[in-house]
């Protein structure tokens, strides 16, 4: 049997022989920071956290001070919102200048641009502190939502989905383990479970972690949707919602629009559940006073789904080695243990600690005032996204079915 680590281990060496060919295009890197010296980055990323946006401020401030970068922050409700801009732009051929240099990106958007030949790179290679990225262990750096990353994009976190909860309300003992479990506990508790809006991630997240543990065969999840597959797979989940819609709070009928939005149902004891894909959610919230500390999180004893976030740089971003020198200071050592910090973000890293030297590990190593952070065994088995085909098709046939 192959495991993740051959598998990252083969994907980085299928990745490095893309990336050698590319030298070209992104010259030397002396040469990079020359030219980035003085550009304004508009790096175009999600904004319905504020931890996250916090840490962007902080990142553009040193970029500023160490490389000249400046670093603006284009707040999206929606990465599609960039992402069409950027097609606009090329229908309009607008081959130069565009208006996108760094997006934060995912999954549908990653697929639609590099289908579309909207991404600049390869790239993620070239970067300095690529050689600190873990592709051996973390096969989601080098494969987003099943499709291969060959170097368009360049990660700077890590995420999974967890469920945070109010230990002193509802003991872990008493909370579900599986989404088959959650229908159950849902109709002993109606009103006191919900997801947020299917349109905003988390809310897409929640239906495809219940669709991976429904379906009959998961790994059909791994290839493209078909409409053959997507009947057959999704049934049972289908039947699984039906039954769990009229238990959800409100009815079903209404869903907080964001994560942030169901936290604070949490918070206000109207549901006992919320998600998070921040393993450090409960940590963070404690941290700014947003959940009490008794707040915690867990996964579902079959794991839950995981993923890398990536930034990428589109093909006529403006200010391209501005948004490379960004990509490259997101993997600093510093920047990552700041990130991992439930002072910051509390976002695990990117990186393999064994290739740091000793004082860098140092810098992730978990506060002892850290209360509701979860170690790395408690958080079991990442799974994989499913094709993002999944995805859309799932949201779709949700609105379509729900939606009145």
């Amino acid at each position: 049997m192959i495991g993740f680590r051959s598998i990252g281990m083969a994907l980085g060496l299928l990745v490095a022989s893309l990336l050698t060919a590319s030298a070209a295009e992104t010259g030397d890197w002396q040469e990079v920071l020359a030219k980035a010296r003085g550009q304004t980055v508009y790096f175009n990323a999600w904004a319905g956290d504020t931890q996250t946006n916090d840490f962007i401020d902080w990142v553009g401030r040193e970029a500023e001070n160490r490389y000249g970068v400046s670093l603006r922050h284009v707040k999206l409700k929606d990465t599609a919102e960039a992402v069409t801009r950027v097609v606009a732009e090329k229908a309009a051929g607008r081959e130069e200048g565009g208006s996108v240099d760094l997006i934060w990106i995912n999954g549908p958007n990653f697929l639609t641009m590099k289908k579309q030949g909207l991404l600049f790179g390869p790239f993620a290679s070239h970067l300095p502190n690529w050689r600190f990225v873990d592709i051996a262990d973390k096969p989601s750096n080098l494969v987003d939502f099943t499709i291969p990353v060959d170097g368009y994009e360049s990660p700077w976190r890590m995420a999974q989905l967890v469920f945070v909860f109010h230990s002193a309300r509802t003991p872990l003992p008493s909370l579900p383990k599986s989404m088959k479990e959650m229908l159950g506990w849902a109709t002993e508790h109606p009103g006191r479970l919900t997801h947020p809006d299917v349109r905003n991630f988390l809310g897409a997240t929640f239906l495809k972690q219940a669709l991976y543990e429904l379906a009959d065969d998961p790994k059909l999840l791994q290839t493209p949707a078909t409409e053959e597959t997507f009947a057959t797979v999704t049934a049972p989940f289908w039947a699984w919602y039906d039954k769990l819609k009229p238990l959800l709070w409100q009815g079903g009928n209404e869903f907080p629009n964001t994560g942030p939005a169901q936290k604070q149902l949490l918070s206000d004891n109207e549901i006992d559940i919320a998600i998070s894909f921040n393993p450090s959610e409960a940590a963070v919230s404690i941290q700014n006073g947003t959940l009490p500390d008794t707040a915690r999180v867990y996964v579902l004893d079959g794991g839950t789904i995981g993923n890398t976030s990536f930034v990428a740089i589109p093909f006529n971003a403006a200010h391209k080695e501005g948004a490379m020198v960004v990509a490259n200071l997101l993997l600093e050592p510093e920047i990552q243990a700041r990130a991992q910090d439930p002072m910051t973000m509390g976002n695990f890293t990117v990186l393999d600690l064994d290739k740091l030297d000793a004082a860098q590990r140092q810098l992730f190593e978990r506060p002892a005032d850290a209360v509701g952070l979860p170690t790395n065994a408690e958080l079991g088995t990442a799974l994989l996204e499913p094709d993002p085909s999944w995805m859309t098709r799932l949201v779709a046939e949700w609105q379509m079915r729900y939606v009145r």
